[in-house]
């Protein structure tokens, strides 16, 4: 099985949308028990709060399942639980490294690193307020990691 967690800084717009685009792209693959995939936020901002609005219409729109989603914080012990801990933006990666105290295994990455571009991050649409960009964006980055992980790349056996 391979574990996933998708971060970014509030848990609300980013990471739970690559949570929902992923999980549904290994729905439709009919590959779903080989992942765990989930989010969490670097900040505490947002806990408990559900998926920001405009996010979950940008997901809807594409015809993307979207659950209940509450947001939580990264904790430290979610190193030695996921494979890959993939984060949004220079941020995201930097306050992931001090709250792991570092990355021993190299499973902290960027995820349009699956895309080609290693330097091209993703932008808060919080801010941008471009939330359909933003799904095209995670939908290429999820994608490109998929493609990755199925190519057995990433993988770790089932224990």
């Amino acid at each position: 099985m391979t574990r996933i967690l998708f971060v970014c800084h509030g848990n609300i717009c980013r990471s739970v949308g690559a949570q929902y685009i992923l999980q549904d792209m290994v729905n439709q693959k009919h590959i779903a028990g080989h992942f765990l995939v989930d989010s969490s936020a670097t900040s505490d901002e947002e806990i408990g709060n559900p998926i920001y609005p405009p996010m979950k219409r940008a997901l809807e729109d594409r015809h993307i399942p979207v659950g209940n989603h509450q947001a939580k914080q990264l904790r430290k012990a979610d190193y030695a639980k996921y494979d890959l801990i993939i984060g949004m933006d220079e941020e995201n990666l930097r306050v992931m490294q001090r709250i792991f105290g570092g990355d021993p295994d190299g499973k902290l990455h960027y995820l349009l690193e699956y895309t080609g571009q290693p330097d091209r991050m993703i932008a808060d649409p919080w801010y941008t307020r471009k939330f359909d960009r933003c799904v095209e964006e995670i939908a290429e980055g999820c994608a490109g990691l998929l493609q990755k992980v199925m190519r057995g790349h990433c993988l770790r056996p089932d224990a």
